[in-house]
């Protein structure tokens, strides 16, 4: 776990990029019981005005935030997250499309820091807005 004393504003907590194809988005829903054609079926996305099939909000909001539980070293110290989407992870048909995540101190409050995620694809931002706060308190 990263120590306080040892942190500044604008820190980078580091980056990582996540491998997405639709056989990930097919567990997701599976898993999260969202069945949308929209993350599967690229006839019905493309029907509908899609570029391809996209993946659930949910799964991307989820896997940009595991940069922060990596870095602290425990998931169960994220008190707060909130996102805005911006653009949808779009999965061609038969590639993995790299999803690219950053994550940049913007606040130290006592024992709280805020981490500021830039998650993009392709050069698209596909979340804005999106703010981590964990305890980095001593247990």
């Amino acid at each position: 776990m990263p120590r306080i004393s040892e942190l500044a504003v604008g820190d980078s907590i580091g980056s990582t990029e996540i491998a997405v194809d639709r056989a990930t988005f097919v567990r997701y829903a599976g898993a999260s019981g969202d069945f949308n054609p929209i993350h599967w079926d690229e006839k019905f996305a493309t029907s509908v005005g899609l570029p391809s099939v996209i993946g659930h909000g949910m799964w991307t909001m989820g896997a940009a935030v595991s940069l922060v539980g990596e870095w602290v070293g425990d998931p169960g110290r994220v008190l707060e997250y909130s996102v805005r989407f911006s653009a949808p992870v779009v999965v061609e048909y038969d590639s993995a499309t790299p999803l690219a995540v950053t994550g940049t101190i913007k606040k130290i409050d006592g024992d709280r820091v805020t981490v500021e995620l830039t998650a993009t694809q392709g050069g698209t931002k596909v979340l804005s807005r999106a703010l981590a706060t964990v305890d980095l308190s001593e247990r």
